[in-house]
């Protein structure tokens, strides 16, 4: 049973962050201190080097030596089962297939680890907890965010240009966050291997900036809600669609290699339940019509 001290450290670890939502929404909707031009602008700041920096620093502190091969492994066959069952439904549904594919995919199983996952199951569970969503982060921005990136990239190279793998194999070199995940990884392969640690200096540039990576995320979701006409801007049939698939279909796909590989304990709670936490930071930038 969940005691009162633990349900005020998850209070603790993520009203901060919805403080920063809220205010952000109260800056555009009533005090009126943002134009549209301005909120675009902290938004890209946001995903340009906020996020990068924020998952680097996720990354480079985890030791890729002591990865636990059966949350990772479970991780890989929920993302390949979801994407099985979206490319099937998006070959029934071919009218509108590869949005269906989209956000099939990235609403049931990736969960806005690093921006609010940690913060919360690190209340919940601990330390060990937030090490375990740690390695999660690491496959997510390596594997499963260019996956969704290049998704999203190819979608929208097909409307407007005949050679869409060209202009999507650009749009995902230039990425930041790739290269923040690949040096991130590169580092903590060598940090963890050797024991060699950052000078502070360098150390401390990057934190001043990814320590507040997560205040700027919901900052910027704030300024997202602020500047829509409704809030829930998709309409009742997707908001319950979208329930479905991050409450039902997720978990669910998560749980089953999770029991098949006898995961236990905080292990298996973490697996699941990080699955349930609601997603929307790293590709609200995209504006997909389809997409919470």
């Amino acid at each position: 049973m969940i005691s009162s001290a633990t349900v005020y450290h998850v209070f603790e670890s993520t009203v901060p962050l919805y403080v920063a939502m809220l205010l952000a929404y109260l800056s555009v909707r009533w005090w009126k201190l943002f134009t549209p031009n301005q909120c675009s602008t902290i938004n890209k700041f946001v995903a340009k080097i906020s996020i990068p920096l924020l998952s680097y620093q996720v990354i480079s502190t985890n030791n890729p030596y002591q990865m636990n091969l059966k949350l990772l492994l479970a991780d890989i066959v929920q993302k390949c089962l979801a994407l099985l069952i979206f490319i099937i439904l998006s070959k029934v549904y071919a009218k509108e297939g590869f949005d269906l594919l989209i956000t099939g995919f990235s609403v049931s199983t990736l969960p806005n680890t690093l921006v609010v996952g940690i913060p919360l199951l690190k209340g919940l569970y601990g330390e060990e907890a937030a090490k375990f969503l740690g390695q999660i982060v690491v496959l997510q921005s390596l594997v499963w965010y260019t996956l969704l990136l290049f998704l999203f990239e190819f979608r929208a190279a097909k409307v407007i240009t005949a050679t869409p793998f060209e202009n999507t194999g650009r749009k995902l070199i230039i990425n930041p966050n790739t290269y923040a995940c690949v040096a991130g990884l590169f580092w903590a392969l060598i940090s963890f291997r050797w024991g060699i640690m950052l000078p502070t200096i360098v150390q401390n540039s990057i934190s001043i900036l990814a320590n507040g990576g997560l205040g700027m995320a919901m900052f910027s979701l704030g300024l997202f809600m602020a500047t829509q006409s409704r809030i829930i801007a998709c309409g009742f049939r997707m908001m319950i669609f979208s329930l479905v698939l991050r409450f039902i279909i997720g978990p669910a796909l998560m749980a089953m290699p999770s029991y098949t590989m006898q995961m236990r304990g905080t292990l298996l709670n973490v697996a699941i339940i990080q699955v349930l936490i609601i997603y929307f930071a790293h590709f609200r930038r995209y504006e997909q019509k389809h997409l919470i």
